[in-house]
């Protein structure tokens, strides 16, 4: 079937309609989502049952770049830049040096065991270099995955700050694959200008939308995040127009719009949440209907060694050397780290660049790129939360959020909000609330205890089982709760 203005919107309608039923089925079987809509797009496709045809690598490298910027976006409004301070220095040693050691490894490997020239194996190295914003806060978020100390803000911090590398690295390969007088050196000046430039531009972006979504008037609430959507493509488009790197201008303005106290906070980061998981579905569409499934059958036993490879021992040297100074970080962690190296979407994206330029290879390129981010997801992704359990990363389920409660205290707030639920071993099973001796700053506001939600009093009997609500005044207080409920967090 060939797409046309007739078809095109009854066909889309279709697609996103199966792949977000699909992702039901995902949750349920410990599937990555992702994957179920990658795998919609492949039955849509040429070869598939839909029989679409679709080779357009221009079309889907344009959608690909929308997207990331809108993904990347979300993701930066949802990190708080309190929470990534901690692991700033270590976030951009991954997202630099990591990236880069990563790239060279695989790209010597790959040279070896393809038997491409140094340039070309570089070039597939450049391009899976860097961990995939849409799989990691895909996975982490949903799936709920607890994780202890400053691992869940690092790792975002990684994937959303690492496309800029990667990037980087992949224009100045293609560069030098097809005019091998080109030196690497000379590729120094505009990695520089272009990180500088876009960190420069994200904050003047940041600071100007805090301004304008908080100064102007708009009679109509709806239009709010509609305007800030346009801030968001002009600081792309601008950035990059420059010469700065756009992903890392609008994740740094994404992260100074979501730590800044503004008008309509909350409508817009739902907002683009939905924005972001559209892009992802469309994403991983577009992407599933480019590929061939007859074109991956011939390379998957390269593809498989390439893989193994990037997984467990280029990711894990990258992740070891460049946190080897991050004294929070003990071995298990650095561990967890170095599995969540998680490709996806973004190093298919990148992958559309050699096809576009005439890369010699280019379709092989194409081809190993889908395989190893695909694999990549589907093993990485769904072990996710078994790997943190055998780690002993993982924060125990009874200090997970679980209650259906829309919360959130002000990004100023001295107080803490924690959750806890009452093992059969607690030392507070069987008596009142009055005699607990929580701190006084500390506040039961609410139990859930069975299907029902229950205000307490002070004559309000633990029972094993309960999952409590507390509000404390001070985070200071925090570790004295647990105390009082016989939980050691780690």
């Amino acid at each position: 079937m060939t797409l046309s203005a007739e078809n095109i919107l009854l066909l889309g309608s279709i697609l996103l309609f199966v792949s977000i039923v699909a992702s039901k089925t995902s949750f349920k079987f410990g599937i990555p989502t992702l994957i179920l809509f990658l795998v919609v797009g492949m039955l849509a496709g040429s070869e598939g049952p839909g029989g679409i045809y679709f080779d357009d690598p221009g079309t889907s490298q344009f959608m690909g770049v929308v997207a990331l910027t809108l993904i990347l976006f979300s993701g930066g409004l949802d990190t708080k830049i309190e929470a990534i301070r901690p692991v700033l220095r270590n976030g951009i040693a991954l997202s630099t040096i990591g990236v880069f050691i990563t790239a060279i490894l695989v790209g010597l490997f790959t040279s070896w065991v393809m038997g491409y020239t140094i340039a070309e194996g570089m070039l597939l190295g450049a391009i899976v270099s860097s961990t995939d914003a849409a799989a990691v806060f895909s996975i982490l978020r949903t799936r709920n995955v607890g994780l202890k100390g400053t691992l869940r803000p690092l790792l975002e911090f990684e994937s959303g700050s690492n496309d800029a590398m990667a990037y980087f690295l992949t224009i100045s390969f293609i560069e030098i694959v097809n005019h091998p007088e080109t030196s690497i050196l000379l590729m120094v000046p505009k990695f520089i200008k272009g990180m500088v430039l876009g960190a420069m531009c994200g904050y003047g972006s940041g600071k100007l939308m805090i301004l304008i979504v908080n100064r102007i008037k708009l009679d109509v609430d709806g239009l709010y995040p509609v305007l800030v959507l346009s801030l968001v493509f002009f600081t792309y488009s601008f950035t990059d127009f420059i010469g700065g790197n756009g992903f890392l201008a609008v994740y740094a303005a994404a992260m100074l719009l979501g730590s800044s106290n503004i008008i309509h906070k909350k409508s817009l980061i739902k907002f683009f949440d939905g924005q972001a998981w559209l892009m992802q579905i469309l994403m991983f569409l577009t992407l599933g209907l480019l590929v061939f499934p007859s074109q991956i059958v011939p390379i998957i036993g390269h593809g498989i060694v390439i893989s193994v490879f990037l997984m467990l021992v280029a990711r894990p040297i990258s992740v070891f050397i460049s946190l080897s100074r991050a004294t929070d970080l003990n071995f298990r962690k650095r561990l967890f780290v170095s599995w969540v190296g998680l490709r996806g979407a973004a190093p298919i994206v990148f992958a559309t660049y050699p096809l576009l330029a005439g890369v010699h290879y280019a379709n092989t390129i194409f081809n190993l790129v889908f395989f190893i981010s695909v694999s990549s997801v589907v093993l990485q992704g769904a072990t996710l939360s078994l790997v943190a359990k055998w780690l002993h990363v993982g924060v125990p389920e009874k200090v997970k959020r679980k209650f259906p409660l829309d919360l959130e205290l002000k990004e100023n707030s001295k107080s803490e909000l924690m959750e806890v639920d009452l093992l059969e071993n607690s030392p507070v099973v069987g008596r009142p609330i009055v005699q607990l001796n929580l701190p006084k700053s500390a506040l039961i506001v609410l139990i859930h205890r069975g299907k029902k939600y229950i205000h307490p009093s002070g004559d309000t009997i633990m029972e094993a089982g309960d999952h409590l609500l507390v509000l404390s005044d001070n985070k200071e207080a925090v570790e004295s709760v647990y105390s009082t409920f016989g939980i050691k967090p780690e």
